[in-house]
């Protein structure tokens, strides 16, 4: 098993356990005039920056899914709105063609009083 700790000042240590570590807690330990040290160090080296190339990886695909996401979110809230936009104007033209009629039926309503308030002072100017 392998891990990485990253300290504030920028110190990368990297730790191994198994058969091959050799027993050594990180990389400052090798000895590189050694061979097998050596070849330790470059395969310890290999696996770092393969797990930094899948963490990359890892990164970018979880990038480009928030990405996706919030064009969703974007065009979904650009929708709604659209939505909701179109509901406001039919029901202000809804509610202006009521308008309409309510003054129609309004003013018919008086012109029929004013008719029939005519009608008794035509019948009793008859009878003057």
């Amino acid at each position: 098993m392998s891990s990485f700790t990253s300290a504030a000042g920028g110190t990368l240590t990297y730790t191994t356990s198994g058969a091959a570590s050799g027993n050594k807690a990180s990389l400052s330990e090798l000895d590189l005039t050694n061979a097998t040290d050596r070849d330790l160090a470059v395969a310890v080296v290999d696996n770092f920056k393969n797990n930094v190339n899948a963490t990359l990886a890892t990164f970018g695909s979880t990038s480009r899914q928030i990405d996706i996401q919030q064009q969703f979110a974007t065009k979904l809230t650009d929708s709604i709105n659209s939505g909701i936009g179109n509901l406001v104007d039919a029901d202000l033209a809804k509610e202006s063609a009521r308008l309409q009629a309510l003054q129609v039926k309004q003013q018919l309503g008086l012109q029929a009083l004013s008719i029939a308030n005519q009608a008794p002072q035509s019948v009793v100017s008859l009878f003057r």
